[in-house]
């Protein structure tokens, strides 16, 4: 059985009281540069994707859950993060990754690398997709280090693709294929 939980952290979907916290994080324009956002969201626009999040991804071709620390002394959990699934294509059986800690008192804490395993779990076994894949600024080494160590492999780097205000960088696109798929087709 597929759980999106371990003794560590657990996914869970976005609620209207985390309405503030994305709302923060979403709006940190440190966070822009590595998430391709260019402009702010409303609060309302929040909202909104909270209240039709009762659609699946089927439907929206994209998946988000909050990222949950479990404090094992209190008993009491405390989001620190987003991943996501993006891009979602059934026919192909793929979709893109992304995964925010967002403060960086919970970085190092390997919250972001069991959360990636949970989603991945998730993504192979429930909804049995061939591949994930993820795009990553050539200078993030902490995000680079997180996906190779869980599998992904770097296929391609697309040169200057990222402006930055001191020039170029390259982007790395990384994939991990389904290990049980590789089983099938022998």
């Amino acid at each position: 059985m597929i759980k999106l939980e371990n003794e560590i952290v657990k996914l869970r979907a976005p609620e209207l009281s985390d309405v503030d916290l994305l709302y923060a994080w979403e709006n940190n324009m440190e966070i822009w540069r590595v998430s391709n956002t260019i402009s702010p969201f409303s609060k309302h626009a929040l909202i909104k994707y909270i209240e039709n999040y009762k659609l699946d991804i089927f439907q929206t071709k994209q998946l988000r859950l909050m990222v949950e620390a479990k404090d094992q002394s209190s008993l009491m959990n405390y989001p620190v993060g987003i991943i996501d699934l993006f891009d979602y294509d059934p026919f192909h059986q793929r979709a893109g990754v992304g995964i925010l800690i967002h403060n960086t008192e919970h970085r190092g804490r390997g919250y972001a690398t069991e959360a990636l395993k949970l989603l991945t779990a998730y993504a192979f076994e429930y909804l049995h997709l061939h591949q994930l894949y993820c795009n990553i600024a050539s200078n993030n080494e902490p995000s680079l280090k997180l996906f190779t160590n869980q599998d992904f492999e770097i296929v391609g780097l697309k040169k200057d693709w990222i402006r930055t205000k001191n020039g170029w960088l390259g982007e790395y696109t990384l994939q991990r294929i389904n290990p049980l798929a590789l089983i099938s087709k022998c």
